[in-house]
């Protein structure tokens, strides 16, 4: 049976923050601080034993390769290259799957099966190198050719920022439904990250029905006020879009050309009187996962800066009073991501699919969780300063803690 199953990255050993990120504010204030890739791991493999004790299917997706030694060798990187150079090679970026690819679900697509597409991430160089190795990891994960298609990302002449710019609506997830891409117009403070004719591109790859695909540009104000993904002011699930005010170019034409295409639209648009833009982007009220519960409910799972925030969390609770949609608010501590830029929307790849047909792997219980948990707590270093990158030895235990985690998943073939 079709049901959405969310992929959760794994945080890599080499979890750091070099502030690589130009327009991710929170990358940016915490850039040079002390990281914790153990305890990163740990709090999203919190979030993710959450989501399954609410009764959802969960995945998960591996660290990537670091160093990458591809990138150190094809950019001859040594003592004389700029310092983000070498810390692009070690980065985790890759535990926000959110931009690991693009997903349209079989029952949109002209034949059937659900069509993924990698994001080439060109924007960011130390992001433009995963897409490779998150092909690979995704061919494995979804190698069935009769349910589902991997295809290669879109040339690079046009940035593509996978599913962080992406929604889609539909009655249920098993339905056929319409996929809305946001993408930026170039020119202002920050780059513009998903290019329109890249999101074009992946419609027409992925065979979907022109009538049921709408294109939205992303406002230009909330790109400079530091929303360098969609789903840092949007997040939507079956027919409700939860957004702010001012997340869209156009809010009201946004809304009326995606109703035009799905009727069934509830809107939950919070003012800027109530959270203002810049609020809503540093507490990352809408970079949470809006999830459809066993019981029918609709619950919003918000990192735990949304609480700690009394603006926000006067929102939350005025909101739950109402009577709308959403019916729950749950908070969770990913502190660790958050400080890099990325909540629980991030940190998940939607995937709607039997689970049966994914390679089970990549599915997580608890059993899996727990040997996943024990290899972390072994092996991922503690902490890391953005000084320690290049230096042989926490190299060698970076790899050791990543090939520790293979082993442990029966995923060798991914080393």
């Amino acid at each position: 049976m079709l049901q959405e199953i969310n992929f959760d990255g794994i945080v890599g050993p080499s979890h750091n923050y070099a502030g690589l990120s130009l327009g991710n504010i929170a990358s940016a204030s915490h850039k040079g601080d002390t990281s914790y890739p153990r305890a990163a791991a740990l709090q999203g493999l919190a979030k993710m034993r959450s989501n399954m004790a609410l009764g959802l299917a969960q995945g998960f997706l591996l660290p990537l390769p670091r160093p990458n030694g591809d990138l150190i060798r094809g950019l001859a990187i040594d003592e004389t290259a700029p310092r983000q150079l070498l810390a692009a090679a070690w980065s985790a970026s890759s535990m926000w799957t959110a931009n690991a690819a693009t997903v349209s679900p079989a029952p949109d697509t002209a034949d059937g099966r659900c069509h993924l597409t990698p994001a080439n991430l060109v924007t960011m160089p130390h992001r433009a190198q995963e897409w490779q190795d998150t092909q690979a990891q995704l061919a494995v994960a979804f190698g069935d050719e009769q349910h589902f298609t991997v295809h290669d990302a879109i040339l690079p002449a046009f940035g593509d920022e996978g599913a962080a710019n992406h929604m889609r609506f539909c009655e249920d997830h098993g339905s056929a439904g319409v996929e809305v891409f946001v993408w930026g117009k170039q020119g202002g403070k920050f780059p513009a990250r998903q290019h329109e004719q890249a999101s074009r591109a992946i419609a027409r790859l992925h065979g979907l029905d022109p009538a049921k695909c709408v294109f939205i540009e992303q406002n230009p104000e909330a790109i400079e006020a530091g929303a360098f993904h969609n789903d840092v002011v949007s997040v939507a699930n079956e027919r409700v879009l939860f957004t702010h005010e001012r997340a869209f170019a156009d809010q009201k034409g946004a809304y009326e050309a995606i109703r035009e295409a799905f009727p069934a639209l509830e809107v939950v648009e919070v003012p800027e009187s109530a959270v203002s833009l810049e609020e809503a982007i540093s507490t990352y009220l809408f970079n949470a996962q809006l999830l459809t519960l066993p019981s029918g409910e609709m619950a919003l799972v918000v990192p735990s800066e949304c609480q700690e925030s009394a603006s926000v969390w006067a929102y939350c609770e005025s909101m739950l009073a109402s009577n709308g949609p959403i019916r729950k608010v749950i908070p969770v501590d990913v502190k660790q991501s958050m400080a890099n830029g990325g909540g629980p929307a991030c940190l998940r790849l939607r995937v709607v699919a039997d689970p049966a047909t994914v390679d089970q792997r990549f599915m997580l219980d608890e059993a899996k969780a727990d040997r996943i948990e024990a290899v972390v707590a072994e092996m991922w270093p503690e902490t890391i300063d953005p000084q320690d990158l290049g230096s042989d030895s926490l190299a060698n235990r970076v790899i050791e803690a990543r090939e520790a985690l293979l082993t442990v998943l029966s995923l060798d073939t991914l080393a």
